[in-house]
């Protein structure tokens, strides 16, 4: 298996044991991304929904940088630590996504990493026209 690691300075970068992404043939495993503001590696201040939607900018970012945009992403795993945010999530994915949406789960969870509300996952597609291994 030939595997691809993912980075780019407009996402934050890996903290720890992980890549941004991983790319393999023409499917990309992304790792999950808090409200962390790419360029001062500081957890956004603000409401649950700035910190979603810097999530999805993160996401985005990395998307791009794999050679797709958030529409590859055929799955996504949102972990909330109150799961009331769970309608909030859905408003804002309206903004980022257009149908067909992407599969999806909601977790609940006692805690994330840094202390943050929210983080998201996902696994994107690249069709074959732009496959670039």
């Amino acid at each position: 298996m030939n595997k691809k690691i993912i980075e780019t300075k407009n996402a934050p970068q890996a903290i720890g044991t992980y890549s941004q992404a991983i790319k393999v043939e023409n499917t990309v495993y992304l790792s999950g991304q808090i409200p962390l503001d790419p360029e001062t590696m500081d957890i956004l201040e603000g409401d649950i929904s700035a910190q979603i939607k810097q999530v999805f900018d993160n996401l985005t970012a990395v998307t791009i940088a794999a050679g797709g945009d958030l529409s590859n992403i055929v799955k996504l795993t949102v972990f909330l630590t109150d799961l009331s945010h769970f309608p909030i999530v859905n408003g804002i994915m309206e903004s980022y996504f257009q149908e067909p949406y992407p599969a999806r789960a909601v977790v609940g969870v006692a805690a994330l990493p840094k202390g943050v509300d929210v983080e998201i996952d996902g696994i994107m597609v690249i069709s074959d026209e732009n496959y670039r291994y």
